[in-house]
C-alpha cells in the first residue's frame, strides 16, 4: 500500500517565510521612516498656509491701506479673527497649524504697513527654514531687516522655534 503525502507547507517552511518577510518589512519602515514623512507633509501644508495667509494680507493691504494689526497672542486684532476661523471675503478660513501644540506667529507694524508671519517647522534643516532651522534672527525684541519694526515674539512663540517666516515686501523675516 502506498502512502500520498498531502500537499502544504511545513511547520518549518512556514516559520521560515514568515521570518524573511518580516526582516523586509522592517528594512522597508527603516527606508521609508514614516514619522519623517510625516514630518514632511506637516512642514509642507506650513509653507502653503503661510503663503495663502500671505496672499489674503495683500488683497486685505490693497483695499484698507494697511496691514490688520496684531494682538499679544499673535492673531490679527483690526479685523477680531482667530486662527481656523473665517476671514471673509479673504479667506474662508484662516488656516491654523496642523499639529494641536504648535502656533503660527502674527505681528504687524504699529503703523500697518508691515508684517511678519512666523510658523515651526518640524524638519527645520529644511532649506527655506531661517537662519539654518534656528530662531528666526529677527525674534526675541530683534529690529527687523530693513525696517525699525520691533518684534516682541519670543523665538518659542510658535509652540517650538519659530524657524521658518514670511513678511511683508518691505522687510524679510
Amino acid at each position: 500500500m502506498r502512502q500520498f503525502k498531502a500537499p502544504g507547507f511545513t511547520l518549518i517552511e512556514l516559520i521560515l517565510v514568515t521570518g524573511i518577510l518580516a526582516i523586509f518589512a522592517v528594512g522597508l519602515m527603516a527606508i521609508i521612516n514614516p514619522s519623517s514623512q510625516i514630518f514632511k507633509a506637516n512642514d509642507a501644508r506650513r509653507k502653503s498656509d503661510l503663503a495663502q495667509i500671505q496672499r489674503a494680507l495683500e488683497a486685505y493691504y490693497q483695499d484698507n491701506g494697511r496691514y490688520p494689526s496684531s494682538s499679544s497672542n499673535h492673531i490679527f486684532t483690526t479685523v477680531q479673527i482667530n486662527w481656523g476661523s473665517s476671514w471673509e471675503p479673504y479667506m474662508s478660513v484662516v488656516p491654523k497649524d496642523p499639529s494641536a501644540s504648535r502656533n503660527y506667529v502674527y505681528f504687524a507694524s504699529s503703523d500697518g504697513q508691515s508684517y511678519v508671519l512666523y510658523a515651526s517647522l518640524e524638519k527645520g534643516t529644511d532649506a527655506q527654514a531661517c537662519n539654518g532651522g534656528n530662531p528666526c534672527k529677527s525674534l526675541n525684541g530683534a529690529t527687523v531687516p530693513g525696517n525699525s519694526m520691533i518684534i516682541p515674539v519670543t523665538t518659542n512663540a510658535c509652540g517650538g522655534t519659530c524657524n521658518y517666516g514670511v513678511a511683508s515686501p518691505d522687510i524679510t523675516p
